[in-house]
């Protein structure tokens, strides 16, 4: 699969995601552990989609680009937060499964999108530095 996605594609993926681990934590059992994880997991997997649409309504491409970073984050927590869940035994690794592909998939596109974005930042400042230097040459 490529790293290639729309906007709407992603927001539906980000809810459709987040809608999934939702549900999931509804089956964790209660307990001082399994309480503070199911509060971060619960936080950090409706942040990626809620940060992705705050990116979407940036106000420059710096801004797209710094927003991007943080879904980026946000997405790899929410994978350390289920890897934490399946290697405590807490819910069974195979349950775990799905949820798990699509957080690293979320990563990796949430991390080629950033790179792409902040290259783009580089290359948009490059040429106005250019501009600069040679108005000010002449």
């Amino acid at each position: 699969m490529g790293l290639s996605i729309t906007k709407t594609e992603m927001y539906n993926r980000t809810l459709a995601f987040a809608t999934r681990v939702a549900i999931m934590l509804k089956s964790v059992p209660k307990g001082y552990t399994e309480d503070n994880i199911v509060k971060q997991l619960a936080k950090s997997s409706s942040s990626v989609g809620a940060n992705y649409r705050e990116a979407c309504h940036a106000k420059s491409p710096e801004d797209f680009a710094s927003k991007l970073k943080i879904c980026e984050g946000e997405a790899d927590e929410t994978l350390y937060w289920l890897q934490l869940l399946a290697n405590t035994d807490i819910i069974p690794e195979k349950r775990l499964r799905n949820l798990i592909q699509e957080a690293r998939e979320l990563v990796a596109i949430l991390t080629a999108s950033t790179k792409t974005a902040y290259s783009r930042c580089r290359k948009k400042s490059d040429v106005q530095n250019s501009k600069s230097t040679n108005r000010n040459q002449n």
